[in-house]
């Protein structure tokens, strides 16, 4: 705005050497800071205003311009309630958002959905706009199925966005527009990619303010990972040489801090408005003055002086001359239409790719949806015919499904798949030639439906049911197909080694390890003591193995005598009763349990609940379950692909998936975790359909019972259809019980055991420092060390009674040797060989020792 008030000063021919004088207020987001902005600027007798910024002020401050007829223009407040008549001096001088939201539900009909979810900040910059958008999509059989309201900007947080999106998950439609502030939008794309829901199956729109961020400030690394795919919208602005030239000079002047968006060219025409409204104003002799209105007198009192407020006389006349603005500015032809509309709006549509953007097509109210820019458009009569509304291709997560049926290869446009190499293979067998030619059926993002096709003759996964004989005849069946039902199941296969299954291989190496480690310590703690722990080495080898491992029976029979040995051996039988316990009951689930979803037992039991059931767009299955079967539609719920099934059943938006047998069988090759569970409760077949009595019916079906016979249908079944069977790894793993299990349990044993042994230990070595100083000692210390060892581990090894003995038997020895001596004691007695002395005889006493 300063640039253009710049540049509408320095040429003289605008106001003829007056000066346009900009003058701003930031309210910073408040609404009474912005009502105190406007009457300050009414106050000094102001001609024109620019803004507010959001639509909620403009609400507000539009009936003090309408009292004071000061007219109010806005780029950015553009709820479209505000072009009302309500509001005569309000003007929006960029495309307000009912032609925005025109232009999204243009594109949600192109794309052929039918339910939109809106995720929106609660306030009147933002409430209108959706007001508007449920009011287009309906009158394109739309709606919006669910309503995401947020705080407004600086009441939003992390929490209530995730709340949010967690709703917007469980929701049906994966449809999801975003209109909200930069700030909260941001938020909600990066939670959004951290629960998973900007990948395959989601399809997220943007208002403009997305675009307005990547031009003003373009997003790198995990920012623009959040936002990838993401269709996008921006007012449409023509290309020119002025644009260019002012965009360059743009560089300079905001030195590359920020770059320049849509609403900035806007903003640059919207002071040329005023500046052009002006000079025809003065002119036709037009004067700017000002009355005081008489009903504001008695408000001068009080710091606000609201008595100093008065009317613009020439209000009405600046206003009908902006109103009739006509010129050429950056933003194109600025000129206002019928009800005080931009002059034919227009919109870019983007798609968010790697490093920006692309741009897949425009929307104008002139001819909606083209790939043509309209200012072309403009030259020609307004076409808005079905052919004629057209979008680039747009790299979003792909919406076919089961391409292995029928699909286009996108790099050499060829069709392929197994119901052409079938139709190929048949036509050739034929005896006079069939020219043909691929049309392919539906719109590239979604499953067609059948009833909706005309046709020559259809070639493609066409299941043979009743109401469709009725209107085309069918050749030979080849394939078999039927309804099944798919729930989250899985069923284990019996083995040699299913007695392993129960633990995982970690686990069993740890309990083995365990039952050793416990024999060898309640040998440690008994050898001393207990017989039935001592012998040569080989058996008491096979005693320390045949205990340890007899534990796990319960049917050890050497019996343990010491304190600390029955005290580890109490604690590592009742861990051994836990993992026997445990793998008893997994053994048993594993060989006689076949794991279901609850109560899914086959279609019965999917009948008698109350349980959603999903199907296949596109399929007979719809009708089948609902007519035939009398299943509330409100249980079914459509998915387009394998990933949605998938999606579905995991999340519980839907407890079992009702589809035809083809289908199913390529869906669990790739999702093991699902089960087929009940009976095939249809049985028909696929084939092809052509019109009623034609002569190709029969000869066709004759070449499909040819290629049956010859083998050639099982090669063309087994090069598209041949699946895979599910590695069972994964699924055994989730049955096994794991070492985190029970590492508790092994941590106290291993407690116990080391307590144990520290205190037996212990114990040995103050006895053998009892009985060590009655040894001899070595005549070099380093000969000491190692006999001490040895001395000490021979003292451990010999059974206590032994030990006790040998004590004995030592004392005796050395007594005996000082045996015959006389030794003279301290107080001067003297000692006989006997030990005693003659005090002791004269006291009568005796000593022994």
């Amino acid at each position: 705005m300063n640039a253009a008030v710049e540049d509408v000063n320095s040429d003289p021919s605008v106001l003829g050497g007056r000066k346009l004088v900009l003058s701003t207020h930031d309210s910073n987001y408040s609404g009474f800071l912005g009502i105190i902005g406007g009457l300050q600027f009414m106050e000094t007798d102001t001609v024109a205003i620019i803004g507010p910024q959001d639509s909620g002020m403009a609400h507000i401050l539009s009936h003090l311009a309408n009292e004071l007829h000061v007219p109010m223009l806005s780029f950015t407040a553009l709820d479209p309630s505000l072009s009302s008549l309500q509001y005569p001096y309000f003007v929006q001088t960029a495309p307000n958002d009912l032609f925005q939201v025109t232009a999204i539900a243009d594109m949600i009909s192109y794309f052929s959905y039918k339910e939109v979810v809106a995720i929106y900040t609660d306030d009147e910059q933002h409430r209108g706009t959706m007001i508007a958008l449920g009011d287009k999509l309906a009158e394109r059989r739309c709606r919006i199925s669910y309503k995401a309201v947020l705080s407004p900007a600086g009441l939003a947080n992390r929490s209530e966005i995730t709340n949010e999106l967690v709703k917007v998950s469980m929701m049906e439609s994966r449809v999801i527009i975003v209109h909200t502030y930069a700030v909260i939008g941001r938020k909600v794309f990066d939670l959004a990619r951290e629960l998973k829901m900007t990948g395959r199956g989601y399809v997220w729109i943007a208002t403009s303010w997305l675009s307005t961020v990547m031009e003003s400030t373009p997003l790198f690394g995990e920012d623009a990972k959040s936002i990838q795919g993401v269709i996008t919208f921006r007012p449409h602005t023509p290309d020119s040489k002025r644009k260019t030239a002012f965009l360059s000079r743009w560089d300079r002047i905001s030195n590359g801090s920020i770059g320049l968006n849509a609403y900035g060219l806007y903003a640059y025409d919207t002071v040329w408005t005023i500046a052009n409204a002006v000079k025809v104003f003065l002119d036709r002799g037009g004067n700017i003055s000002f009355t005081n209105k008489p009903n504001l007198d008695g408000l001068g009192h009080g710091k606000l002086n609201l008595g100093a407020l008065s009317m613009f006389d020439g209000g009405s006349q600046l206003l009908d001359n902006i109103l009739r603005t006509n010129m050429t500015g950056l933003t194109g032809k600025v000129a206002f239409g019928p009800d005080k509309f931009v002059f034919r709006p227009a919109f870019d549509i983007l798609n968010i790719v790697l490093k920006g953007y692309t741009r897949i097509g425009y929307w104008s109210n002139y001819s909606g949806l083209s790939v043509v820019p309209p200012e072309i458009l403009y030259t020609r009569q307004p076409n808005r015919s079905g052919s004629s509304q057209l979008l680039d291709r747009v790299v979003w997560p792909d919406r076919v499904s089961f391409k292995a049926f029928v699909s286009k290869d996108e790099t050499t446009n060829e069709i392929h798949g197994y119901c052409i190499d079938i139709f190929l293979a048949a036509i050739n067998l034929l005896p006079y030639a069939v020219p043909h030619k691929f049309v392919l059926f539906g719109d590239g993002h979604k499953n067609p439906s059948y009833s909706e096709l005309v046709f020559d003759a259809v070639v493609g996964d066409v299941a043979i049911v009743t109401d469709r004989t009725k209107i085309v005849d069918f050749t030979q069946p080849y394939i078999e197909s039927g309804l099944v039902v798919v729930a989250p199941a899985r069923k284990l296969n019996s083995s040699a080694w299913t007695f392993l299954r129960p633990f995982t291989p970690l686990m069993w190496a740890v309990t083995g390890a365990l039952f050793l480690i416990v024999g060898v310590v309640i040998w440690i703690l008994e050898h001393r003591i207990n017989d039935e722990f001592r012998g040569p080495p080989k058996k008491q080898l096979i005693t320390i193995l045949w205990f340890g491992f007899s534990t796990m029976f319960f049917a050890h029979r050497e019996n343990t005598t010491s304190t600390l040995g029955r005290m580890v051996l109490i604690i590592w039988l009742f861990v051994v009763l836990i993992i026997t316990s445990s793998y008893t009951a997994s053994l048993t689930s594993i060989l006689t349990v076949q794991q279901l979803a609850p109560s899914i037992r086959g279609i019965d039991s999917l009948i008698t609940s109350n349980d959603r059931i999903g199907f296949q767009v596109g399929s007979f299955a719809e009708n089948y379950l609902s007519n035939e079967l009398n299943i509330a539609k409100s249980r079914l719920v459509p998915l387009g692909s394998p990933e949605e099934y998938a999606d579905a059943l995991e999340r519980g938006r839907v407890a079992a998936v009702v589809d035809e047998r083809p289908y199913v069988d390529l869906f669990l090759s790739d999702y093991c975790m699902f089960q087929v569970v009940g009976r095939e409760f249809t049985k028909s077949g696929w084939g092809f359909a052509l019109p009623r009595d034609s002569p190709l019916a029969t000869d066709m079906s004759t070449a499909i019972i040819a290629l049956s016979e010859n083998g050639e249908l099982q090669k063309i079944h087994n090069k598209w259809l041949n699946t895979r069977a599910c590695g069972q790894p994964s699924s055994e793993d989730s049955d096994q019980l794991q070492l985190k299990s029970f590492w508790g349990l092994f941590l106290l044993c291993g407690i116990a055991c080391f307590f144990a042994l520290l205190i037996y230990f212990s114990l040995m070595v103050r006895k053998f420092k009892r009985y060590f100083p009655y040894i001899s000692e070595p005549s070099t210390p380093s000969s000491s060390k190692s006999i001490r060892i040895k001395r000490f581990l021979s003292f451990v090894d010999e059974k206590e009674e032994e030990s006790k003995n040998k004590l004995k038997r030592k004392r005796l020895e050395m007594l005996s040797r000082g045996s015959g001596e006389d030794h003279q004691s301290p107080n001067g007695s003297r000692r006989t060989n006997s030990g005693t002395t003659d005090q002791d005889r004269h006291n009568g006493n005796i000593y022994f020792c």
